[in-house]
C-alpha cells in the first residue's frame, strides 16, 4: 500500500515553542518543476521562529503572506523519493540539499516528505552527512549574496538599490559581528576563502572556535566595543543587525561598507559624511549556488558548525535552544 501521511511540525497560533505540534497530516505531492524528497535533516533558521510568532519583528508591509496551520521550515537535505515528469537533472535516490521557496514560507520543510522545486535543490556533498548538509543552506546563502554574488535582481524590501558585494582579497579586512552563529561562522570562511584578513566579533566562549575557522583577530564583545577598537576596515558584515548596526558605521574606512543582515535605521547624512555605504540583500532560494556552496564544503574549505540536534518530534526543544541565544554554528532536526 502507498504512504498517504506522514508527520509532520504545525503551527496552529502563533505564540512561543509550545505552540509547535507534531501531527500526522497528508502527504505531498509534487507539482510541476518538483521532486519528492524524504527529509533526513532539517536546519533551523530565524525565519522559522519569526513564522511562529507572527512575524512581530517585521514592518506590516514586509511581512509575507501564509495561513494556519503551517508546516515552518525553509532548509532540508534529504533523498529524491519521485521527480515530475517536466524535471531533468535528479533522478529517484539522488542526495539533495536546500532552500526552498524563500523568501516565502512554503517551504515546510519541518516534515518526513517534502515537495521541492527542484531549481531550489544541489546534489549534497558526497563528504558530508545530512545533518551538516541541512545547517548550510540559508545560513550558507545568506552570506554568499551579501559577501560573494547575489545571483538574483529581486530587491530588498529594505532598499531601493540593488546590493553589490564588496570585492574581497588579500587587500580586504572585514569585520564579522556575531562570527560564531550561523551566517557568521559561514561568512567568515567565505571570506578567508577569498584572502581577506577577518576580524571575529563575538563573545568569549567562542574564541578558539572562531580562530580554528581562520579569524585573524578576535574581539569578545562581552568586554569590549568593537568599534572603540577598530577602524579603517572595508567591510563590516554585521549578522546580528537591528538598531544597534549603526555602531559599527565608524569602524570602517572611508568607502568601506556595513552589510547589516537584519536592517536597522541609520542617517543617510552620516553615512554621507563618512563616506561609506550600507547595504542588504534579500536572501533567497538558488540551488546553482548551493552547487557551488557544495563544492567547498566537500573540500572541507568550508564547514558547517552543528550547535545541536533535536528530533523534529522535539522541535519546540530546538527552538528553546535557539532563544537562548549564543548558538556555535546551526541547530539541526533529525528526521527518523
Amino acid at each position: 500500500m502507498p504512504k498517504h501521511t506522514m508527520r509532520a511540525v504545525r503551527i496552529h497560533e502563533h505564540g512561543g515553542p509550545e505552540v509547535l505540534r507534531d501531527e500526522e497530516v497528508a502527504m505531498p505531492v509534487p507539482g510541476p518543476g518538483e521532486v519528492l524528497v524524504r527529509v533526513h535533516a532539517v536546519g533551523v533558521n530565524p525565519p522559522d521562529w519569526y513564522l511562529r510568532d507572527g512575524m512581530s519583528n517585521l514592518p506590516p508591509e514586509t511581512r509575507p503572506k501564509f495561513s494556519l496551520p503551517v508546516i515552518p521550515g525553509t532548509d532540508l537535505s534529504g533523498v529524491v523519493e519521485a521527480v515530475a515528469a517536466d524535471v531533468d537533472g535528479l533522478a529517484v535516490g539522488d542526495e539533495v540539499f536546500g532552500l526552498l521557496r524563500f523568501p516565502s514560507f512554503d517551504g515546510a520543510t519541518y516534515a518526513e516528505y517534502v515537495a521541492a522545486p527542484a531549481s531550489d535543490l544541489a546534489r549534497k556533498p558526497a563528504g558530508i552527512d545530512h545533518v551538516h548538509a541541512a545547517g548550510a543552506p540559508m545560513a550558507g546563502l545568506t552570506a554568499w549574496q551579501f559577501l560573494i554574488d547575489v545571483g538574483h535582481d529581486h530587491p530588498s524590501p529594505f532598499q531601493e538599490a540593488r546590493h553589490r558585494p564588496t570585492t574581497l582579497d588579500a587587500d580586504t579586512t572585514v569585520l564579522v559581528n556575531g562570527a560564531a552563529g550561523g551566517v557568521g561562522h559561514l561568512a567568515l570562511q567565505l571570506a578567508k576563502w577569498k584572502g581577506a584578513r577577518v576580524i571575529a566579533v563575538a563573545s568569549g566562549a567562542h574564541e578558539s572556535f572562531l580562530s580554528e575557522l581562520g579569524a585573524d583577530r578576535f574581539i569578545d564583545y562581552t568586554k569590549s566595543r568593537p568599534e572603540e577598537l577598530v577602524h579603517d576596515v572595508d567591510l563590516v558584515l554585521d549578522t546580528v543587525g537591528g538598531p544597534g548596526s549603526s555602531r559599527f558605521l565608524r569602524t570602517l574606512k572611508r568607502g568601506g561598507a556595513l552589510f547589516p543582515v537584519f536592517f536597522g535605521e541609520f542617517d543617510e547624512e552620516e553615512t554621507t559624511r563618512l563616506g561609506v555605504t550600507v547595504s542588504g540583500a534579500q536572501v533567497r532560494s538558488n540551488g546553482a549556488q548551493l552547487t557551488e556552496l557544495g563544492r567547498l564544503l566537500d573540500a572541507g574549505t568550508v564547514r558547517v558548525a552543528i550547535d545541536s540536534t533535536f528530533t523534529l518530534a522535539d522541535a519546540r526543544a530546538a527552538h528553546e535552544r535557539a532563544a537562548r541565544g549564543h548558538i556555535r554554528g546551526k541547530i539541526v532536526l533529525t528526521v527518523a
